[in-house]
């Protein structure tokens, strides 16, 4: 079992996945990423990986984000696992549809960096 902070990071992009990562250096905490294209891969991931949070992208194919949230979400192990939506969907619609479904909190993209840093410091998985 790897020691620290294990993220999985969902998202069809993998310019976006290593952007993402980016965004965690310097935290003094390890952290140790899992990636997965989509919602599909990422439900078969959460079989095999414990994941200590999920940063997911809202369009992907085959599932989406907003699709794979609600499907954690209705699993009792999950219920309490951390979700940071991570899209491009900025419209106020979105963001209350993904936090009636069980998302912790929400970043639109292109990422700012302190506000990220800043919603991660609040789920005290990492020393910043």
């Amino acid at each position: 079992m790897p020691a620290g902070v294990t993220i999985m990071i969902v998202d069809d992009s993998r310019i976006m996945r290593n952007t993402v990562k980016g965004v965690f250096t310097g935290i003094e905490t390890a952290c140790n990423f899992v990636e997965a294209k989509d919602g599909e891969e990422a439900l078969a991931l959460l079989e095999t990986q414990t994941i200590d949070l999920i940063l997911l992208d809202w369009n992907m194919p085959r599932l989406s984000g907003i699709d794979f949230l609600k499907q954690v979400r209705a699993m009792d192990q999950y219920k309490d696992l951390p979700i940071i939506m991570v899209t491009s969907e900025a419209a106020k619609f979105n963001v209350i549809e993904a936090l009636k479904n069980g998302a912790t909190d929400y970043i639109t993209k292109p990422i700012k960096l302190d506000l990220f840093k800043s919603k991660l410091a609040k789920l005290r998985l990492f020393r910043m």
